[in-house]
């Protein structure tokens, strides 16, 4: 048997919860499908804290009392703007909060097929039912995009994972680790690593861990402004630029966006976690190949200088990001993938989030390559949601007085 739906979302993170609380707001006719925050509740390590301040962690609804900060203030959660990092289990506890209050219709069903119909799209559940949409907003998390460098490929996964799949880091004790990156996932999963007494090792590319730079309390208010000013992605005038004008940054040349995207903003560690990182690091270091030996990882690197080292340990971690890719969903019907246009296969999208298939949106990081680093964070989902909300209401909206 088959149900029709005007609009199916397919993922319940931060993008996809924050749209369906703008649809239920304005009644529309919807279902949402996926498991709530699955990455922040299942796939990050226990004791983080948030790399995005206060301000720019909330989940998106037209209720002025569905941010983080009103959420804290009547509950008695310490919180600040940005001067107090936000706890990962406080965030975990707000998001709960968020979805059963605005997205309770929240189906905990994942789609296992999506193509082209007459009516629309036809969307096949786990549970077998099949439902017929109007529309289709693609709001995948990080969860397929996985990247793991080539030299690990092949590696059995007992030795070689990616940071997605730890949680609990206390469970490498007594065992020697080796994180590969020098961004925030490897510089948080290093710091909580060695607080459980872990023998860890830090090897990445990167010469040097660039931190985001420490808020001052004591600045003259105006000339930070200035000279210095505050976004949901960061301190500086790109960073501000990127975040408030993600519209412009569509119309941007092809080749600035992509190089904007990929370039700016990489994944900096938090200023709160300077000082904090002691274990061994190989900085300035490039993977060269990586093999299994006695129940071990031998990885050989060499520095800027070309000199080569070998480290060995018993697990290696890949905390080296990830890469949206449209040919990496398992349940986009190859057909339906065909028709998308896209750039280093991500769909280039209107002004609404609308692909080149018509009823058929993308956001999140399926975005970034349009919308610009607004959209690889959560406070993205505050520009995208009501947006594409409007546009999809607008046009049902049409449909109807046509009829």
């Amino acid at each position: 048997m088959t149900s029709f739906t005007h609009t199916a979302i397919i993922g319940a993170g931060p993008y996809g919860l924050s749209l369906a609380a703008h649809l239920a707001h304005a009644g529309a006719d919807f279902r949402i499908f996926g498991t709530p925050l699955t990455t922040w509740r299942a796939h990050m390590p226990k004791g983080m804290l948030l790399k995005s301040d206060g301000f720019a962690s909330n989940l998106s609804s037209p209720d002025p009392k569905s941010t983080l900060k009103s959420w804290c203030a009547e509950r008695g959660v310490e919180y600040d703007d940005v001067f107090i990092p936000v706890k990962l289990d406080v965030f975990q506890d707000y998001s709960a909060w968020f979805q059963q209050t605005y997205v309770s219709m929240l189906e905990d069903r994942q789609v296992i097929a999506l193509k082209q119909s007459p009516r629309g799209f036809l969307v096949t559940l786990d549970s077998g039912e099949m439902v017929e949409a109007e529309k289709v907003v693609l709001t995948v998390g990080i969860n397929w995009f996985r990247n793991i460098p080539d030299a690990l490929a092949g590696l059995p996964s007992d030795l070689v994972s990616h940071s997605y799949d730890h949680q609990d880091m206390g469970a490498f004790a007594g065992k020697k680790l080796l994180i590969l990156g020098a961004g925030s996932s490897a510089v948080d999963m290093a710091v909580i690593a060695q607080e459980a007494g872990v023998d860890v090792s830090l090897l990445a590319r990167a010469p040097v861990i660039h931190y985001h730079s420490v808020p001052d309390p004591d600045a003259i208010a105006w000339l930070a402004a200035i000279t210095h000013p505050s976004s949901g992605i960061g301190p500086g005038w790109k960073s501000f630029l990127f975040s408030n004008l993600p519209r412009i940054f569509r119309r941007l040349p092809e080749p600035m966006r992509l190089r904007a995207t990929k370039r700016h903003l990489g994944p900096a560690p938090g200023w709160f976690m300077r000082g904090k990182l002691k274990a061994r690091t190989y900085l300035g270091h490039e993977l060269e190949s990586a093999r299994a030996e006695q129940g071990r990882v031998v990885l050989t690197a060499h520095d800027q200088g070309g000199r080569t080292v070998e480290v060995a340990a018993d697990h290696v971690i890949a905390a080296t990001g990830y890469r949206p890719d449209l040919r990496r969903l398992p349940f986009l019907d190859a057909g339906l993938r065909g028709e998308i246009a896209h750039v280093i296969h991500t769909p280039k999208l209107s002004d609404h989030f609308e692909t080149s298939v018509p009823g058929l949106y993308a956001t999140g990081p399926l975005a970034a390559n349009a919308f610009g680093p607004l959209m690889r964070f959560m406070v993205g989902a505050e520009y995208a949601a009501p947006r594409i909300a409007a546009h999809i209401l607008k046009t049902a909206q049409r449909k109807r007085a046509a009829a």
